[in-house]
């Protein structure tokens, strides 16, 4: 069995964290359970879940049963709108904590920013005491965009260490990409392969799959890592969670990468957080 050698990338606090990890939605807690432990044994030590999910008992049953050392792994789990606003997300926490059998986390993410409810400012105040006390070694955004990332730089002290967005070939997210460099963010990309197939069937995808003797999921996530992005692909087939960690020992070229940019469908395509979220 081949183990991935995974590097590491640096947060403004916190950190180092994984640049690949495993996703975990939809999966239940069973499922989840044993793709965390088919990830541990092939190299994966960073671990994505959330409240939401419904499945960070099964993470935390993994991780009691893998047998590594805490300092080992890189977990982050999410709040969603129910622990918005002023101190809620101190449950949130404390939930989730007992949920994966762990003292604290290793990042923390508001999951959506529903600026309608007016609620991530004061929210992300809360993250700041949970920072300070330890019960997470860093937090961060998922969803935001940059307009949401300047209110909170306006109006709070500490940069998010993340940004985790809906991000693949068909949806690069150039705008939150940008706003990300200029402010020391590191971006977290989820669906990074696409959803139904579309992706990983598109001809430039399938062309380099053939030409580097890969598969078209390890072409879609190299385009990820070659560009300093951290995948969280999911799945549950401990063959696609092996196969998906060897993405470090080759390189795209120039004419590659350029082959996938004529992907991008724009950026009015998938997931918009103004609107969508929960």
């Amino acid at each position: 069995m081949t183990v991935a050698h995974i590097p590491l990338v640096g947060l403004n606090h916190g950190g180092p964290m994984p640049q690949l990890g495993l996703g975990t939605w939809p999966l239940d807690d069973d499922e989840a359970e044993g793709a965390v432990l088919a990830a541990f044994e092939v190299g994966y030590r960073h671990i994505d879940t959330a409240v939401k999910y419904g499945n960070e008992t099964g993470v935390g049953r993994a991780v009691a049963l893998g047998g590594l050392d805490r300092d080992e792994l890189f977990i982050t789990t999410k709040l969603d709108g129910t622990y918005q606003g002023a101190d809620r997300a101190v449950a949130g926490l404390q939930g989730s904590l007992e949920r994966l059998g762990l003292d604290h986390v290793d990042l923390l993410l508001i999951h959506w920013p529903l600026p309608a409810r007016g609620e991530f400012v004061s929210t992300w105040r809360t993250f700041e005491r949970l920072l300070a006390d330890g019960l997470t070694r860093a937090i961060g955004v998922s969803n935001f965009k940059p307009a949401h990332l300047a209110t909170l730089a306006a109006e709070t002290s500490v940069v998010p260490a993340v940004n985790q967005v809906q991000l693949s070939p068909f949806t690069p997210r150039r705008a939150e990409r940008e706003y990300a460099a200029a402010h020391d963010i590191v971006i977290q990309s989820y669906s990074p392969i696409g959803a139904g197939g579309e992706l990983l069937h598109a001809d430039p995808v399938q062309e380099l799959a053939g030409r580097h003797h890969r598969t078209p999921a390890q072409i879609v996530l190299r385009w990820h890592v070659q560009q300093g992005l951290v995948p969280v692909p999911k799945s549950a087939d401990p063959t696609r969670i092996a196969t998906n960690s060897q993405v470090f020992d080759f390189e795209l070229d120039e004419d590659d990468m350029a082959q996938l940019a004529t992907l991008d469908r724009g950026p009015d395509v998938g997931i918009d957080s103004d609107v969508d979220g929960h």
